[in-house]
């Protein structure tokens, strides 16, 4: 029995390993338990009305909750591992009351002890084993507080790309509208080729870090899903240009775009219908409206 206890452990905690690395260092960050934390959170706060801030608050408590179940499995692991051991495997403190010890509990006590890196000493591995993988789960608990904060940093900048290129889709539509009179081959050339670089790196941001499409941004002109309609309205007009240089920069965005929402089609929204249909789904996943 104790060797599948051990098994056990072993296994939950190459499942966390295993995510956090996916998630977080993998060029494609796909893991298992992250994407369905976040999930879960976004349909739990769909429920809320689209006024409420409350529900941009999805991807903030999303990656909480991922960093929380990475723990609480670790944790979990770790004392399946000690429990397989206990308590032959372990010297007490002789200011422990021997009639008050648990198994389970003194497991779970050591490991969420050595996890967060404590060590109070009054369970002391006492074999070689259980010398070796107890300052293990002290260094993973370690890795894994770092994992959380390296997340946080990755995600942040990612998200501020994308706030960015949709202020500029809004400031452009907004100029434009302002001055009618204006048409596409009065836009620069070097704005279209640069939009269209800026969502490419969109779309890498969504590649490498999956967990971003669940913040939601309340702010309509800051909303990519609302803003990325005007870029192929842009390209529309760019591609029946007179001028080659701007039917090129046009074909570019409409690459770009086609390739950001092919990602965000086959990754997040499985929808069957061409790119202005993804588009409408994307932003009406959003809760927004594309403008």
């Amino acid at each position: 029995m104790s060797w599948a206890i051990t098994l056990m452990g072993f296994l939950l905690v190459a499942v966390v390993a295993r995510d956090v690395f996916h998630t977080l260092f993998h060029p494609v960050g796909h893991g298992s338990i992250a994407p369905q934390v976040m999930k879960l959170v976004w349909w739990m706060l769909r429920s809320f009305r689209s006024d409420r801030r409350i529900a941009g608050m999805t991807g903030p408590l999303g990656i909480a909750l991922v960093v929380l179940a990475w723990g609480v499995i670790a944790v979990v692991g770790w004392a399946l591992l000690y429990l397989a051991q206990m308590p032959d495997g372990f010297a007490y403190s002789s200011e422990l009351n021997p009639a008050g010890r648990h198994d389970v509990f003194d497991s779970l006590y050591l490991s969420l002890v050595t996890i967060g890196t404590l060590g109070f000493g009054d369970i002391v591995p006492a074999t070689p084993f259980l010398r070796l993988i107890v300052p293990l789960e002290a260094l993973f608990g370690f890795m894994l507080l770092t994992a959380a904060v390296s997340w946080v940093l990755q995600i942040y900048p990612a998200l501020h790309r994308r706030r960015v290129v949709a202020l500029q889709l809004s400031t452009l539509r907004e100029a434009r509208r302002a001055n009618p009179d204006l048409g596409i081959d009065s836009v620069p050339t070097d704005v279209l080729t640069r939009l269209a670089d800026a969502i490419m790196e969109v779309r890498n941001d969504f590649t490498q870090y999956g967990a971003t499409y669940y913040f939601r941004d309340v702010e309509v002109d800051a909303s990519l899903a609302s803003s990325l309609v005007y870029a192929t309205e842009l390209a529309s007009e760019a591609e029946g240009s007179a001028y080659p240089q701007t039917r090129l920069a046009g074909a570019l965005v409409t690459a770009a775009v086609e390739s950001l929402t092919g990602l965000l089609n086959n990754e997040f929204l499985g929808l069957d219908g061409d790119t202005a249909a993804v588009i409408r789904g994307y932003a009406a996943d959003h809760r927004h409206r594309p403008r």
